[in-house]
């Protein structure tokens, strides 16, 4: 299926409002592009967001190389799928990057952004599940989102934590009977926008609605926020969550994938 390209303005407003959700602690803006580091706490808070394109891009590049160079982090490039990026792929190929985690970009508007538990997603809800909202995340909200999408200690989990609560953002929790949490999501609010980030469904609590319960909740507390459009990222290999977001209206807008340098394997003391 060939998806039409999205206006280069509603790219440029997309890929703001995706940096500015998931901001990196440190940061710094060379010749159009934002370069961003967390420690290697999660891909887009630690890679170049080639926001504009630099007067030079090889100098830009090697720029680029020497900034990460100094923090001990392997270069990684966030690049959206645009006419604009062109030079940049050409010079990530020359320099052997790799292409990883493909992912769309999704958005949907707030009256079209529908209910989708139950029938509606193709699974049935989970019975005795409560969701609840709050403008921080609980110590057993992160403890689930941590469990499924985290990577790292204690230092890593702490970090990941300042950069959820870097903008205003609701925490849904999906709790059953006990209070256990069983599911998360985060709905970040920026200019009558809503980005839907965190979603994660415990191991033992797939296929039974909770993830369908969390964005309805998510979307219901945006549109009442005064949120009149929404966004989600999905990657490509997931189909069941890009299946769920389609029934709640979401529609592709974008595309973006990271590029990374080639390890450099330490000479042999042979």
């Amino acid at each position: 299926m060939t998806h039409a390209a999205p206006p280069p303005a509603a790219l440029d407003e997309l890929e703001a409002l995706m940096d500015r959700a998931w901001p990196a602690p440190v940061r710094e803006v060379l010749d159009g592009w934002v370069l961003r580091s967390a420690g290697s706490v999660t891909q887009r808070a630690n890679s170049v967001w080639p926001a504009a394109a630099p007067p030079d891009l090889e100098a830009a590049f090697r720029e680029a190389t020497a900034w990460y160079a100094t923090r001990r982090q392997p270069v990684i490039f966030q690049v959206t799928d645009r006419p604009e990026n062109a030079a940049v792929a050409r010079l990530l190929d020359r320099h052997g990057y790799s292409r990883r985690s493909e992912t769309l970009i999704m958005t949907a508007a707030g009256p079209g952004a529908a209910p989708v538990s139950g029938p509606a997603a193709g699974i049935g809800t989970a019975p005795g599940v409560a969701v609840s909202l709050a403008d921080t995340p609980s110590e057993d909200w992160l403890d689930l989102w941590w469990r499924v999408d985290g990577r790292g200690g204690a230092a890593e989990r702490h970090l990941a934590r300042s950069i959820i609560q870097g903008t205003p953002s609701l925490y849904a929790s999906a709790v059953d009977g006990q209070g256990t949490v069983m599911g998360t999501g985060r709905l970040s609010l920026l200019d009558g926008w809503g980005g839907v980030y965190c979603m994660a469904t415990h191991p033992g609590f797939r296929r039974q609605g909770i993830a369908s319960a969390v964005l309805d909740a998510l979307l219901g507390a945006g549109r009442e926020a005064g949120a009149a459009r929404f966004w989600l990222m999905a990657t490509e290999a997931n189909a069941a969550a890009r299946a769920l977001y389609e029934s709640a209206g979401f529609a592709e807008a974008g595309r973006y994938h990271y590029r990374q340098a080639p390890l450099r394997r330490a000479p042999s003391a042979c």
